[in-house]
C-alpha cells in the first residue's frame, strides 16, 4: 500500500538516530500521518504475508477490545501477543477495551467544584462490580459513539479516549494507541487515531487493518458508507538493533539517508539492503532480527498489489466474533521476520 510505503522511506530518510527504554535503537520521525480511503479496499499490506496467525492475533484483539475486558485470560488462549505485558494470572494494568466501555467516572464525593458528570440515570453509565465487592461507575465510550452516530451523526464530539494520565504515569505499558476520533462527512463514516509512539515495521500495520475493521463494523451497523481512516504517529520509529549493531546507525545513517536520497526504483531499494548488510557488524544469534531497517527496505522493492475485501457479519457490535470476520481475496508477498523489542 502506497501510503504505508510511503511512511516507511520517510521514516528511514528522513529520521534521527533515537535510543529508548527497551534497549533496542531507532530511527524516529516527529508527527508522522497518513490517510487512507477504505472506500478502495481492506489495507491489509500485501507486501508482506498477514494472513494466518497474525490475521487471527488482530481479529481476537479487536474482539477483546471491544469486550471491555481489562484481563488477557480468553485472550491468550488465540495469540500471545499480551503475554509480555500481563502477570501470571492474566491481569493487565491498563487495558485499551477496558477503558473503551468502561471509563471510570468518579463518585460525588471525588469530583472537583464546577465539574459536570452523568448520573447514574445516563444511558451510558452503569454500576460495576469491583473484585474486591465494592461497586464503581463507569461510562461506555463505545456505546455513546454508537448512539451519536444514530441521532446525531453531525456530532464532533465523538472521542474515544484509552488514556488516563495517572493511569498512564504507573502502567507497564500504557496504550500507544490511545484516542481516536469518529465523524461523519458526506454519509461517510471516518475514523482519526493519534498514537503516541508506532513501531512502524510491527506495530504501525496491525494499527492499521485493526482500526479500518473497527471502522467498518461501526459504519454498518449504523448505516454510513465507510470513508477514510487517518493515522497520526507522534513517536514513528524503525527499530534498528541493539549492542554495536544498533550504534552502528549512530555514525552511518547520514549514509544510509544518502544512498536512500539517490533511489529511483523499486529494485534499487534492494541495492541499499545489500549494503547495509555488508557495513553494518552482523547481529549476534540472541539479538537477530531487531534490526527491522533491512526487512523494511525490502518492503519497499516490492510492488503493492490490490486490498483484499472485508466481510462482517451482520451481528450487534457485542454479538460479533470471529467467525464473523473473513479477509477474501487476500493476495500477498511472502512473509517478514521482525523481532518484538519489549
Amino acid at each position: 500500500m502506497r501510503q504505508y510505503h510511503d511512511l516507511v522511506d520517510d521514516a528511514l530518510a528522513a529520521g534521527a538516530y533515537k535510543p529508548n527504554r527497551t534497549g533496542v535503537d531507532t530511527i524516529a520521525t516527529f508527527s508522522a500521518h497518513y490517510t487512507v480511503d477504505l472506500a478502495a479496499g481492506f489495507p491489509l499490506l500485501t507486501t508482506k504475508r498477514m494472513d494466518g496467525y497474525r490475521w487471527n492475533s488482530l481479529i481476537h484483539e479487536v474482539l477483546w477490545y471491544l469486550s471491555g475486558e481489562a484481563h488477557i485470560r480468553s485472550l491468550r488462549e488465540e495469540t500471545k501477543i499480551w503475554d509480555a505485558w500481563a502477570d501470571e494470572a492474566g491481569r493487565l494494568d491498563t487495558a485499551y477495551g477496558r477503558f473503551w466501555r468502561r471509563f471510570p467516572v468518579p463518585d460525588d464525593d471525588a469530583t472537583l467544584d464546577g465539574e459536570s458528570w452523568p448520573d447514574d440515570a445516563n444511558r451510558w453509565v452503569y454500576v460495576e462490580t469491583a473484585p474486591d465487592g465494592t461497586e464503581r461507575r463507569v461510562f461506555d465510550q463505545i456505546g455513546y459513539v454508537l448512539d451519536t452516530l444514530r441521532e446525531d451523526p453531525h456530532s464532533r464530539r465523538m472521542v474515544v479516549n484509552a488514556w488516563h494520565p495517572a493511569n498512564a504515569a504507573v502502567s507497564t505499558l500504557p496504550p500507544c494507541h490511545y484516542t481516536f476520533v469518529v465523524t461523519v462527512q458526506d454519509g461517510r463514516l471516518n475514523v482519526h487515531l493519534t498514537q503516541r509512539s508506532g513501531d512502524i515495521a510491527l506495530g504501525v500495520p496491525f494499527n492499521l487493518a485493526a482500526y479500518a475493521l473497527l471502522t467498518q463494523a461501526i459504519a454498518q451497523r449504523t448505516d454510513f458508507d465507510v470513508g477514510e481512516f487517518g493515522h497520526t504517529i507522534v513517536d514513528a520509529h524503525v527499530y534498528c538493533g541493539q549492542g554495536a549493531r544498533g550504534e552502528w546507525y549512530a555514525d552511518n545513517l547520514p549514509a544510509l539517508q544518502e544512498r536512500l536520497a539517490a533511489v529511483e526504483t523499486r529494485a534499487a531499494y534492494r541495492d541499499v539492503r545489500n549494503w547495509l548488510e555488508e557495513a553494518a557488524p552482523t547481529e549476534p544469534a540472541d539479538e537477530s532480527g531487531y534490526d527491522h531497517v533491512p526487512g523494511l527496505l525490502e518492503q519497499l522493492s516490492r510492488e503493492p498489489r490490490a486490498r483484499p475485501r472485508l466481510e462482517i457479519a451482520d451481528v450487534p457490535l457485542d454479538e460479533l466474533r470471529y467467525e464473523d470476520v473473513s479477509l477474501v481475496e487476500y493476495d500477498c508477498a511472502e512473509g517478514l521476520s521482525f523481532a518484538v523489542a519489549e
